[in-house]
């Protein structure tokens, strides 16, 4: 229900802004339509990926390795992944729902997420040489850290 009042306040607002101003809402479209076409091929990307895991690993699978009772290893694996998995946050999001619904668990799903946005183990030659290498393992082994923490705590909140 929520979704259609967002459309709904979309669509008034896309009219308000269409009767004040007709060239700029149709610049405005124009611009929303080629970031659009830009993120196309990544978005088809995320669809192609998601069908083929969901088609490769079954629910059992994926229960078995990310599920709730995969315990600690479970969290360790799945934020391992997430630490060398290099994906953007709308691919991440996706992935990560539909993994729940065929069965992992919360605290897995975190630590999967929240090393993918934060620990960047693929980037470490380009982080080194801004930052130097002292200061990439501080950052990764703390963002990495603060994962299973996000992973404990939306754990007990969730679940």
């Amino acid at each position: 229900m929520f979704t259609y009042i967002l459309y709904a306040l979309a669509i008034v607002g896309l009219a308000v802004s269409f009767f004040k101003d007709r060239k700029k809402t149709k610049a405005a479209l124009m611009k929303a339509w080629k970031a659009f076409e830009n993120i196309l091929p990544q978005l088809l990307t995320v669809f192609l990926i998601l069908a083929f895991a969901l088609a490769i690993f079954k629910p059992e699978t994926i229960q078995t390795l990310l599920g709730s009772e995969s315990g600690v290893l479970g969290i360790l694996g799945a934020a391992l992944i997430g630490s060398v998995t290099l994906m953007p946050g709308f691919v991440a999001f996706p992935l990560a729902a539909a993994l729940l619904k065929s069965g992992a668990g919360y605290m897995q799903l975190a630590a999967f997420v929240s090393t993918l946005m934060m620990v960047g183990i693929i980037t470490i030659p380009v982080e080194k040489k801004t930052f130097g290498m002292k200061a990439t393992i501080a950052r990764n082994a703390s963002a990495f850290v603060f994962s299973l923490v996000v992973a404990v705590v939306m754990g007990v909140a969730l679940g």
